[in-house]
């Protein structure tokens, strides 16, 4: 794990300024080793390097906002490892030179060449500088620019205001603008405090020195036995080269204090404003990284450490250069037109993404129907196809699912198409700035308008002004929109074809909802040895046949009932229709004890019967012309029926019934067909006409 990503970590939960609280002290208390001084050093070294390249490379001055707190804490770490160096020199100065660790012996061998006069003169030279002329300007430019940005405060308020009142700018542009003028005062007025962190650091430095330097010699003189000579050539050279090392850090940030700003007031944490804001360009990391591996490959130093910092920075880099390459690629393909977010064929390979699954239901918009589906322009389409979803769902006795809507340029531009798994099922022409005035049956007057067809029942209809609306309800006319003439039309075919949108996850939905209020009676169905096919078939058949499925648990006891004797769909949903006999009947006449029936002529009964027997039940071998005149025949019964607003139902024996359903589905429209033993006991039945041959 590299260093950005420990330190993201961290970061993440929350444990930054905790452990390093916890470091400080531990340095200030606990005696270290020389080889974590070695790695502390490195490490503050490689800190102020960061920090003065986030300086350079940053655009604006309060995208570094949290730079005091860095200040303070890397303060804080220098005064700790000089506490800790002073120990380790104070205690440990007698036996050598490398007795604080090899970085100290480095800054104090190499760098000063072993004069100690030219070590004393350099540290000087370090100290005037930081504390002279960079810390002094730099709180010294703080000072001024507070002084002039409190005095243009008032200004740029009204400036604000003069462009808010004119319209120029948002109420919320507004009050960025204040938060970031009152952000530009807290700067510059915490500049001279931070300043003033590096001018105690060096007045700090100078103390230490002559402290390690008088102190150094007394203990080796009186403690050790040295001689003066020997106690200077330790003791000073450890104490020159300890301060060194630490005023180079001290004047990298004095440096980057005249660059950035002072933290503000913000909502994040420090760990996730050292996360963010630190390690956000990757030029810092790979500078500082050259910088310290140039530093490692020096002989004399340590190499091993600083090497090892400059892989880990020159890799942080790396990870965040790549990261933003990616982001700004994505972008920058958001950005395109959407046809050029898929690559031409022949830039790709084929995969199974390229073959597009079947949409269940869809419903297809010429261009001038779009604003009937559009929310945006108060569409109401969208909001009548839910109800239509909701109502069939309910009734039917499974969840209908999405309508997949889209507009097709090959439409006309008011017609529109409903597929059901990709074929289309009905197409028919609507005009959204008028309404369809629909012929019941009987109208009384005449009301302008273009003549047509209503698309779900085939009535005689108008295409009407939205003005004459009132004049056709007086007329007997029914007037709907254009949304509801499609939610309509839709809504027939779902109903007219609900055994073709029932599948095996819907079965196996249905299964689970019992499950969880009758878990015996699925469980004694299921081990029955009754496959979800079959049981999914005899569901197709009861909706291909308008018969609700929402009584679930009647028809799992029966199946399980039955499963014993019979695998047959055909059988099983014979016997699913007496159980439900009912409840199919009570959606036909409602509360009405009468049920009207169209029967068959015993003879023509006969016929049918012998014929399904002669093909072993594979078809109904009867004459042609004999067929056309009973579905003739039916269909006029039924339309008698229809008009009087009755339901047409046609009666037959149960061993006859499904073929006979079969046989005038598409040839009556409306027809029921029950079986004598699918009428309940509590139901009076009236033939009301008599089919014969």
């Amino acid at each position: 794990m590299t260093f950005v990503e420990r330190a993201g970590l961290i970061a993440r939960v929350g444990l930054g300024a905790p452990l390093l609280l916890i470091a400080l002290l531990s340095m200030l208390v606990l005696p270290l080793p020389p080889f974590v001084l070695d790695l502390l050093f490195t490490f503050n070294l490689s800190l102020a390097m960061v920090v003065v390249m986030v300086a350079v490379y940053i655009p604006r001055p309060l995208e570094f906002a949290i730079f005091p707190t860095v200040l303070l804490v890397s303060t804080l770490l220098r005064l700790a490892l000089n506490v800790a160096s002073t120990r380790v020199i104070l205690l440990n100065g007698a036996s050598g030179t490398d007795a604080a660790g090899r970085v100290i012996q480095a800054f104090g061998e190499f760098v000063i060449g072993g004069n100690f006069a030219a070590g004393l003169v350099v540290f000087a030279i370090l100290v005037i500088i930081n504390f002279v002329v960079v810390t002094k300007g730099a709180g010294r430019v703080a000072e001024v620019s507070a002084r002039f940005t409190l005095d243009a405060m008032p200004g740029k308020q009204m400036s604000i205001d003069a462009d808010l009142n004119a319209g120029l700018i948002t109420q919320d542009d507004a009050r960025t603008r204040r938060e970031e003028i009152a952000q530009e005062a807290d700067f510059y007025g915490s500049m001279d405090g931070a300043s003033k962190f590096v001018r105690g650091d060096a007045i700090a430095g100078i103390l230490i020195l002559f402290i390690n330097i008088i102190g150094g010699m007394i203990i080796g003189t009186t403690q050790y036995g040295m001689s003066l000579g020997d106690a200077a050539s330790n003791f000073v050279l450890l104490t020159i080269g300890d301060g060194l090392v630490a005023q180079l850090p001290s004047l990298l940030l004095s440096t980057a204090t005249a660059l950035i700003v002072t933290r503000v007031s913000t909502s994040q944490d420090l760990g996730s404003q050292v996360k963010n804001q630190m390690f956000s360009n990757p030029k810092a990391l790979y500078v500082a990284a050259s910088v310290i591996g140039i530093l490692g490959m020096i002989p004399g130093m340590p190499n091993l450490v600083f090497l090892g910092l400059a892989s880990m920075l020159g890799g942080g880099g790396y990870l965040l250069n790549r990261t933003k390459e990616e982001e700004q690629a994505k972008a920058d393909t958001a950005a395109l037109p959407a046809a050029s977010d898929t690559p031409s064929p022949e830039m790709r390979e084929l995969s199974w993404d390229d073959v597009p699954p079947v949409d269940l239901v869809s419903l297809e918009v010429g261009y001038r129907l779009i604003p009937l589906v559009d929310r945006g322009q108060d569409g109401q389409l969208m909001g009548r196809i839910k109800g239509v979803r909701r109502k069939l769902s309910q009734e039917l006795g499974f969840l209908i699912q999405p309508v997949h809507i889209r507009d097709n340029l090959e439409l006309g531009p008011n017609h529109y198409r409903i597929a059901l798994l990709g074929v289309n099922t009905a197409e028919a022409e609507v005009f959204p700035d008028r309404e369809l005035a629909i012929n019941p049956g009987q109208v009384f007057g005449t009301v302008p308008g273009t003549p047509t067809k209503d698309p779900t029942f085939h009535l005689d209809a108008l295409w009407i002004e939205p003005s004459d609306r009132d004049n056709a309800q007086g007329a007997g006319y029914t007037v709907v929109d254009a949304a509801t003439v499609i939610a309509t039309h839709l809504s027939q075919v779902l109903r007219e074809n609900a055994h073709r949108l029932i599948g095996h996850e819907e079965i196996q939905h249905l299964l689970d909802q019992l499950g969880r209020r009758s878990p015996k009676l699925v469980e004694n169905l299921l081990s029955k040895s009754l496959s979800l096919g079959v049981v999914l078939k005899v569901m197709q058949n009861l909706l291909a046949e308008q018969v609700s499925i929402r009584d679930i648990r009647t028809i799992a006891e029966t199946l399980a009932e039955r499963a014993l004797t019979s695998q047959d769909p055909d059988a099983l949903t014979a016997a699913v229709r007496v159980a439900l006999a009912r409840s199919i009947v009570q959606d036909l006449v409602g509360a009405d004890d009468e049920l009207p029936l169209i029967a068959l002529d015993p003879a023509l009964e006969q016929l049918l019967h012998r014929s399904l027997q002669s093909t072993q039940g594979q078809a109904m071998g009867i004459e042609p012309g004999l067929a056309d005149r009973v579905q003739r025949a039916v269909a006029e019964a039924a339309r008698k029926q229809e008009v009087e607003g009755a339901p047409a139902v046609l009666v037959v024996a149960p061993e006859i019934r499904s073929w006979v359903a079969g046989w005038l589905r598409g040839a009556v429209r409306n027809l029921t067909v029950l079986a004598f033993t699918e009428i309940p006991d509590n139901r009076r039945i009236r033939v009301i006409a008599t089919v014969g041959q």
